[in-house]
Order: C-alpha cells, then sequence, then structure tokens
C-alpha cells in the first residue's frame, strides 16, 4: 500500500514544462559498499534472481535492486539498471533510494515503542496531544484515536487527494514543505467515515503521528527514528529526508508519464513530506529487509505490541486489482499464492519500495526502483509483477 497515485495533476506540468536535470554523476558519486561478507554469488538462486532484474531492466525500468533473505540461505542482494542514466552509472544494490510511504511502518513501531515506555497509549483520544487549531479544522480528529491513526481507520481526508493541494504542489515543486502547510489541505474537508466503521488510507493520519511523537519526545519525530530504530539496528544506509533532501549520492528519479517510456528526470521533484511521517524515508534494500527481520523477530518490541501491530481490519471496499488487503497498525496483511505477508510499500515521484515478510517461512523480500508511472508501475508494482517476483522466491523452478 503505498501514498496513492494522486499526482496527475503534478505530472501533467512536468509533461509540459519539463523536469529539471541533476548534473550526471560519476561512479565515485554512487560509490557504496557492504560491512558485511556479501554471500550473494554462492546463492542458489543467484542466477535466477538477477535474470528476473535484467528482465525488468530491458522491459524499459530504469533500475531496480533486489534483497531477498531466507533463514537457511542467508540474504541474496542484486541490482540491474542505472543509477544515472546521464551519468552513465551503473546501479548497484547498496544504493541508497527513497522509499516513501514505507517509513510508515516506522513511524508505527516508534508509536508502539512510546507505548511500553508508558508514555501513550494507543487508545488515548488523539486531542489529548494536538492542539485544538489543528483538531477544530479536522473532521473526527476529536473523536479519533492513535490506534486509529495507525490503522487508517480514523475516517480522516487524506490532505493528498486534494487538488488543491496538487495544483499548489505544480505551482512550486521544489517547495519545503511543513505539516501544518499540508494539514490545511485537510481542513473543513468531510470524514471518509465515522471513527472505526471502515478502513481507508489516509497520509493525514501519518502526518498527526509524527506531531504526536514530537510532542511526546521534544525533539523532531525523525531524531525518535534515529535513536530507536536507525542506530540500535545499525542502519548505515537510512536517513530521513529532513537531514538532507536530496543528498548528492541518492540514485536519480524517472517517470514515464506519457507511457511510451519515454523517461524524465525527476530527482528534485520527489514529493512534499521531507518533515512529516508519511513519508520522506531514505535508504535501501538490504537495510529495509534487516528492519523487517528484527521487526517480526522480536529485536524492535514486545511480542504484546507485535500483537496489537498485527490485529487486522478488513476494508468494506477491497482493491479488486490487489491482492486480498487487511489493516494492521503501520502494516498490512496480503494473501498472496505463495503465503500470507506482512507488507508495506511506498512511492515518491520517480521511486517506488516495497517490503514483504512471509511469517510462516521466515522469508523477507524487499526491492526498490528508481522510475513509476505509466507502463513503469506495470513492471515494478502491479499484482502480476510481484507474483513474478514472489514465484521466483518460492518456486522451485
Amino acid at each position: 500500500m503505498n501514498r496513492g497515485k494522486a499526482y496527475y495533476i503534478i505530472l501533467l506540468f512536468l509533461a509540459f514544462f519539463g523536469c529539471t536535470k541533476s548534473e550526471p554523476g560519476t561512479p565515485a558519486v554512487y560509490a557504496c559498499s557492504f560491512t558485511f561478507a556479501d554471500s550473494s554469488k554462492q546463492n542458489p538462486k543467484n542466477s535466477k534472481y538477477q535474470a528476473l532484474l535484467d528482465d525488468i531492466t530491458s522491459a524499459g525500468v530504469p533500475g531496480i535492486m533486489l534483497s531477498v533473505h531466507k533463514p537457511e540461505e542467508g540474504e541474496w542482494l542484486g541490482a540491474s539498471g542505472m543509477a544515472d542514466i546521464a551519468g552513465k552509472v551503473e546501479l548497484k544494490p547498496c544504493n541508497i533510494t527513497r522509499t516513501g510511504s514505507t517509513v510508515k511502518t516506522f513511524t508505527a513501531v516508534t508509536i508502539l515503542m512510546l507505548a511500553e515506555d508508558g508514555r501513550l497509549s494507543l487508545d488515548d483520544k488523539i486531542e489529548k496531544y494536538l492542539p485544538d487549531d489543528i483538531l477544530d479544522k479536522l473532521s473526527n480528529a476529536r473523536q479519533s484515536t492513535i490506534r486509529q491513526l495507525l490503522n487508517h481507520s480514523s475516517g480522516i481526508y487524506n490532505y493528498i487527494q486534494s487538488l488543491k493541494f496538487q495544483t499548489a504542489s505544480v505551482n512550486d515543486l521544489t517547495r519545503v514543505w511543513h505539516p501544518d502547510d499540508l494539514l490545511e489541505y485537510a481542513y473543513n474537508k468531510p470524514a471518509l467515515f465515522k471513527c472505526g466503521e471502515d478502513v481507508e488510507y489516509s497520509n493525514t493520519n501519518y502526518v498527526l503521528l509524527g506531531m504526536i511523537i514530537e510532542k511526546i519526545t521534544g525533539e523532531p519525530f525523525y531524531h525518535a527514528f534515529k535513536t530507536k530504530i536507525f542506530e540500535p539496528l545499525r542502519l548505515e544506509f537510512t536517513q530521513f529526508a529532513a537531514e538532507d533532501p536530496v543528498p548528492e549520492n541518492i540514485i536519480r528519479g524517472y517517470i514515464d508519464f506519457y507511457s511510451k517510456l519515454q523517461l524524465m528526470e525527476s530527482t528534485h521533484y520527489s514529493g512534499w513530506d521531507y518533515y512529516t511521517a508519511d513519508g520522506g524515508l531514505i535508504s535501501n534494500v538490504h537495510d529495509l529487509s534487516v528492519f523487517m527481520r528484527a521487526l517480526f523477530n522480536g529485536e524492535l518490541i514486545s511480542d504484546e505490541s507485535l500483537k496489537e501491530m498485527l490485529t487486522w481490519k478488513v476494508p468494506k471496499n477491497p482493491d479488486p486489482e490487489f491482492f486480498p488487503l487487511s489493516y494492521g497498525l503501520g502494516i498490512f496483511e496480503i494473501e498472496t499464492p505463495y503465503g500470507n505477508a506482512y507488507h508495506h510499500s511506498g512511492d515518491a515521484i520517480g521511486y517506488y519500495a516495497t517490503m514483504s515478510y512471509f511469517e510462516e517461512s521466515k522469508t523477507t523480500v524487499v526491492w526498490a526502483a528508481n522510475g513509476n508511472y505509466g507502463k513503469i508501475d506495470e513492471l515494478i508494482s502491479s499484482k502480476s509483477t510481484m507474483e513474478k517476483i514472489f514465484d521466483a522466491v518460492f518456486g522451485n523452478r
């Protein structure tokens, strides 16, 4: 589940006015390496995984990275395509990329940690932590609990769906947005439903959760991410955009607006979430895999908290084009032909990432691409592509 494809107006403007291109990078700019011994070449499916990635990039995706971790085989890491097309720099699995709404799982884990510390209760009303000038302008806000923000059952309007927000975005594509700026586009909008009656994805929920973390800790929410998650897990490639919105070594992002695989660079137009907890994560596939394994192996939160996280709500109107899906706290459960998986995905303009953990086999599958929209979406984030990747992981061929 990602931020939603609400970028049409933004992309329309990009099509007419073009994209600001970054200066081509050199191999030295994107140089990276892992600090552990990479055994990918010894993996029994090394050739199969690499052929899968090469097939995806040969179809038109600029670049894709993949991590597959199985307890009996260890982690396979690979990449195909380009980190920087103009610079002719090949992609490596250690390269950093935007991972969008995958951060929502990090946000949820941080909230659960604060609950374990006795600093909040999941069933606290959010009015306990947020100012009146926000609560009074958001339908359902005074009735919503922290739990309902986490599992998207608050019914609070999703700011990203506002046409006024989308228009404001294209008027200044490099603008740095802050939480108050974004919340304005959810103010005085009707609630999606009464609190707790259904579930529907809303980025506004996670903007508010970031503000709650800051209220409780007295520091930027991404500092809490660093001290509670990044540093304990030694996620050396992971950072939050607020501290460096467009790192020099982040791989270039590309979009396929015309659905002709005529790519336009979008690296500097990658979103408005540099200071909000609904997106803005920068990482790579290895670090996301480490995070997912640590979460479900009990290294981050208690068994009781994990049970809360994995308490599911089923939407009344499921997406017929995706796997059957249920909402947990900052995580989803998808029902695939290869077993159920705990899952979250995310995108920004020119970037996509997804992470899945299959409980029965303890298998973690993470991939990230530096392109989206048009024909690229079908190649990296569709149900059919996910099945193709999962089949490579679990199939016997």
